[in-house]
């Protein structure tokens, strides 16, 4: 197995405005994937269950074809809900899992249910946990996690997300003081902590050995500043460009990627960026290609082969 001692670099499904398996806005994943190998990336996830495809040999054909190596997959959960919200989504977690081992990925990005919002655009349910629903997720986040290492190899980093029981530091912060390092740890999302106001490299300085993997993307703080004011909702902020491009937003990539490193030299760091939905698709690519070398001027050593 090859050994890394930088930061490895690759870039996701959002970077396509992908959000789902199937949408007529989204590319093809051929287009994907070509796309991907041109810019110049080498890693990316296999993004929405379906996007790629299901079946393992044909995704690991699929990006040997296109010289891409995968980093993760991703799901979402509601590991709050219930005692047996692990068994119930046991069988989609697991069919991912076994998914990205055979095409040589070890790290499965969870992420929280999201809120609804009605046709007014206002939050349905609870924005924050109860006492025993944090018990409920932390408990059972741990549970997971342990499956995962243990059936299959695989290590679980948990996905704060807007519009979610749990986005800001104090939530993050709260998740990691309730967990075990063992089975739960983070995938730090720069753009999506942001969101709340957080400090991606104050909670690295504060927590190094619990970040597992990095999405990296930055917000545009006078649109954010609006989107919290006026509760817009996430998908209309994202449709208004609050994930920006590379250089025109926070927080910067370099430092944040360069401390995380420190701890984990080999970190995965890849590149999300909300681009959903697409006006065309022509728009990817170039944003793709601007953002890797935006990147690669940071100054920070980094694996991109």
């Amino acid at each position: 197995m090859t050994e890394y001692t930088a930061p490895r670099i690759g870039i996701a499904p959002d970077s396509w405005g992908v959000w789902h398996a199937d949408h007529p806005s989204q590319p093809s994943a051929e287009q994907y994937l070509r796309e991907v190998q041109e810019v110049g990336y080498r890693w990316t996830e296999i993004g929405p269950w379906g996007f790629l495809g299901t079946d393992p040999k044909k995704l690991k054909d699929d990006f040997d074809a296109h010289n891409l190596l995968c980093s993760g997959g991703t799901v979402f959960t509601a590991l709050h809900r219930s005692e047996d919200a692990v068994a119930e989504c046991w069988d989609e977690v697991s069919e991912i899992a076994s998914a990205i081992r055979e095409v040589g990925a070890e790290h499965l990005i969870v992420l929280p249910e999201m809120w609804q919002r009605d046709d007014k655009g206002h939050v349905q349910g609870e924005r924050a946990f109860s006492a025993d629903g944090w018990a409920r997720f932390t408990k059972n986040h741990d549970e997971l996690g342990r499956r995962l290492l243990e059936e299959y190899g695989v290590k679980q980093v948990f996905h704060s997300h807007a519009e979610s029981q749990i986005g800001s530091w104090g939530e993050v912060t709260r998740l990691l003081e309730n967990t075990d390092p063992r089975f739960t740890n983070l995938c730090l999302d720069t753009g999506h902590f942001a969101y709340y106001l957080g400090d991606s490299l104050s909670l690295i300085q504060a927590h190094p050995e619990r970040i597992g993997y990095l999405h990296i993307k930055q917000v545009e703080p006078n649109l954010l500043a609006d989107v919290l004011k006026n509760d817009i909702s996430f998908e209309q902020a994202v449709a208004d460009g609050i994930m920006c491009n590379a250089g025109e937003g926070i927080p910067e990539f370099g430092p944040i990627v360069a401390e995380a490193a420190k701890t984990t030299p080999d970190i995965f760091a890849i590149v999300e960026q909300d681009l959903f939905p697409l006006p065309s698709l022509d728009i990817p690519k170039p944003i793709a290609a601007a953002t890797l070398q935006y990147i690669k001027d940071q100054g920070v050593a980094i694996t991109l082969r």
